[in-house]
């Protein structure tokens, strides 16, 4: 299948197996650039994600006691 840019030029659009052959490619060479983590880099960010979500947890326990308080005293 081929169109037509702006200048008039056809290109010719790459078929659904070509596309998907593209994508897998893609996908490879993106996994390629990933770098491991070291053990310690590992355990920082690890700890650093369980703080975060305990924190969350905190914030969501006090705000749900909270409104559950509010509506108490508001309705009986």
């Amino acid at each position: 299948m081929a169109r037509k840019t702006d200048h008039g030029e056809e290109v010719i659009q790459p078929n659904v197996f070509m596309r998907i052959g593209l994508f897998f490619k893609q996908i490879i060479d993106e996994l390629r650039k990933v770098v491991t983590p070291t053990g310690k880099q590992l355990f920082w960010w690890s700890l650093a994600a369980f703080i975060f979500v305990a924190l969350l947890m905190v914030c969501v326990t006090a705000m749900d006691y909270g409104l559950g308080q509010l509506a108490f005293l508001i309705f009986g």
